[in-house]
């Protein structure tokens, strides 16, 4: 199979998997409609959908870096469906927690194996920037998705959201036999070579916290904040969380492109100092402009995404699955830890008040970022490409 189909295939997956955590702040407008929760009560769906995730996923990576577990993709892809078309049909708060939780668990045993399976199948961060676009184009798509059920009888139709959990667990079949004979495929990121830096990667990954606060924070609250800055119901809302998840798989893409350009450290720095004007723009700027700073603010944040992930796997070549579970589980969990905090202060002030702290944190990011050092990149996909190609002739 070549790289670029197995690509290809592995992000359309990933867009179908991560439909489910964009699905969590998509169905936030609704929950509120139809059950009358409030600031506090929807940012706790968020936590549950986070919290055990936060825990799970490097935990799953560190099971990767000693067995492959490549079953994990489709089985994970339906779990984290199952979840979600549960929990809108679940008639108490407990339950939708739950089935919520259920939905983190499969999300957060997905993507360590898939990073490391992209890693073999593609390699180098041009390769990784495909992959973790699926990603945001599950986000991006979440809100259109999800109101596209929800317009069929509302909550109550939710089942109907494991259809892509479905088809992201047939997709992910072909690159999993194809990749079968290598010899990387079944080996342990143990056997890679490299001395791993630990305290680069301890600074990448509280770059991470911060960057997850923000964006996970906005799409929390963007949908209910757009409805006061610029008018209109949910209609409104959801239009601004496409925005913000569409920005995201446009930044993803863009930033992989410009690390071939220069070296991804400085493209990491750079983005963060931009976010921080395009932050406040969405908290200041009210009417038809508050749009374009959600969309400016999601390409700056989502401008490191595919690129802290590959930092993080060169600066710990010997543990790829951890580095990528820290990565990407810290991506959303600890935003989703923060979201109740963030509801909390809105319930008793404003959302306006709530979202203020969120300027301040892309400047913290690059400060931790900014003495980076830019490891050697291990190339690990021309090998396994080689061997796919025989395999299949």
């Amino acid at each position: 199979m070549p790289k670029t189909k197995a690509i290809v295939l592995l992000s359309a997956g990933h867009a179908c998997v991560d439909v489910y955590q964009g699905s969590v702040a998509a169905l936030v407008p609704f929950f509120a409609a139809e059950r009358a929760y409030g600031y506090a009560a929807v940012s706790g769906i968020v936590l549950a959908a986070s919290l055990l995730s936060s825990v799970a996923q490097p935990v799953f990576g560190a099971l990767t870096d000693r067995w492959a577990m490549p079953w994990l993709l489709p089985s994970a892809t339906l779990l984290g469906g199952l979840g979600i078309g549960l929990g809108g049909v679940s008639g108490s708060y407990a339950l939708t927690l739950a089935f919520v939780v259920v939905s983190g668990i499969g999300v957060a045993a997905y993507h360590p194996e898939a990073a490391r399976v992209a890693r073999i199948a593609g390699g180098g961060h041009t390769a990784m920037g495909w992959f973790s676009l699926g990603g945001n184009i599950g986000f991006a798509a979440a809100p259109v998705l999800v109101a596209a059920v929800m317009s069929l009888g509302g909550l109550r139709m939710s089942p109907l959201l494991v259809v892509p959990a479905l088809a992201g667990a047939v997709l992910c079949l072909p690159v999993l036999r194809a990749l079968a004979g290598t010899a990387r495929f079944g080996g342990s990121s143990a056997d890679a070579a490299g001395v791993d830096d630990w305290r680069s990667f301890t600074r990448l990954s509280v770059a991470v916290v911060f960057r997850s606060i923000v964006f996970v924070g906005l799409s929390t609250f963007v949908s209910l904040y757009a409805q006061q800055r610029a008018g209109g119901g949910t209609t409104t809302g959801g239009a601004a969380l496409f925005l913000l998840y569409l920005g995201g798989a446009a930044g993803t893409l863009l930033g992989s492109r410009l690390a071939g350009r220069r070296d991804r450290v400085t493209v990491v720095r750079r983005s963060y100092l931009a976010a921080i004007g395009a932050v406040a723009g969405v908290v200041f700027v009210p009417g038809p402009m508050f749009f374009p700073f959600v969309l400016l603010a999601a390409v700056c944040l989502y401008l490191p995404f595919s690129l802290q992930i590959t930092l993080a796997q060169d600066y710990l070549p010997g543990r790829v699955g951890t580095a990528s579970g820290v990565t990407l589980g810290l991506t959303v969990s600890i935003g989703g830890l923060a979201s109740p905090v963030i509801g909390t202060i809105a319930d008793h002030t404003s959302l306006r008040t709530a979202l203020l702290p969120l300027i301040a944190l892309p400047l913290l990011c690059w400060i931790t970022t900014r003495t980076l050092p830019e490891p050697c990149s291990v190339q690990t996909g021309t090998a396994a490409e080689e061997e796919m190609s025989r395999t299949r002739r």
